[in-house]
């Protein structure tokens, strides 16, 4: 069964540098919370590209950690991106990051489109602590993006 999360947080500050910002791989660890244990493997280029491989690892719970295997597959400059997972722990995973110039920033909206699998397993995974993880997950994201944009607005949930 397939799941969306929909967020938009304003960001203070020239849309050409918060692009930079969120363009730039190795940024991830700056906007990842802790408790996720989460690390790159390997190299990665500076910038992000189309077709862009990124392996990395991410505390699920205390004491597991999984590979997540990601792909770069469209990025149009200054506008969006999206990255899909190739190997990791759900099914599907199809996150597009959009930024829309407003007044005295961006408004980015992040667009979460994913099946941890499993079938009806999946669906109550889902229910039951899937869900509320990855709210979760982007609520402290929204927090790290106030700490790296001083003035950025709260996440709101669409």
């Amino acid at each position: 069964m397939l799941y969306r999360l929909q967020r938009r947080q304003f960001i203070p500050g020239s849309p050409t540098a918060i692009w930079d910002f969120f363009a730039t791989p190795r940024n991830l660890d700056r906007l990842t919370s802790p408790q996720l244990r989460f690390r790159i493997v390997g190299e990665v280029a500076p910038r992000m590209y189309a077709g862009q491989l990124i392996e990395y690892r991410v505390g699920i719970v205390p004491g597991l950690e999984t590979r997540w295997l990601t792909e770069i597959t469209h990025v149009r400059e200054g506008e969006y991106f999206v990255d899909e997972q190739r190997c990791g722990p759900y099914r599907l995973w199809h996150h597009q990051h959009r930024f829309t110039p407003v007044a005295g920033g961006v408004e980015m909206t992040d667009l979460v489109t994913y099946d941890p699998g499993w079938g009806w397993l999946g669906g109550l995974g889902h229910a039951v602590w899937i869900g509320g993880k990855l709210r979760t997950i982007f609520a402290l994201r929204a927090e790290k993006v106030r700490e790296a944009f001083p003035g950025a607005g709260a996440a709101e949930i669409l």
